[in-house]
């Protein structure tokens, strides 16, 4: 149950980072797994991918093809509806965790 709750917790978290992320730049999967490496997590791409893509069927990523030396890549970047509901989701985000560290 423990470790449900924290996987549950952590994959919210990936979804916002990711629409972070794309707000700023125009991301992809490897990227992107790169990045939550660099901050210590460890995810797989079986993971990865459907979040990406369920980002994408709920309006929030728009997603481009691109050939780079032979290989199709993926980039996603974030749609004015993901611009909103980022922007909600961190303020509701401060909001709790400033509450779970108070005195």
């Amino acid at each position: 149950m423990e470790d449900k709750l924290l996987k549950d917790l952590f994959l919210g978290f990936i979804k916002a980072h990711i629409l972070h992320h794309a707000n700023k730049e125009r991301i992809y999967g490897q990227e992107f797994s790169e990045e939550l490496k660099r901050h210590g997590y460890h995810i797989s791409y079986g993971t990865l991918y459907p979040i990406f893509h369920k980002l994408e069927e709920q309006g929030y990523l728009i997603s481009e093809t691109e050939n780079v030396n032979g290989k199709i890549r993926r980039y996603y970047s974030i749609t004015k509806n993901g611009k909103k509901i980022l922007e909600k989701a961190k303020q509701q985000a401060k909001e709790l965790v400033d509450e779970l560290y108070e005195i």
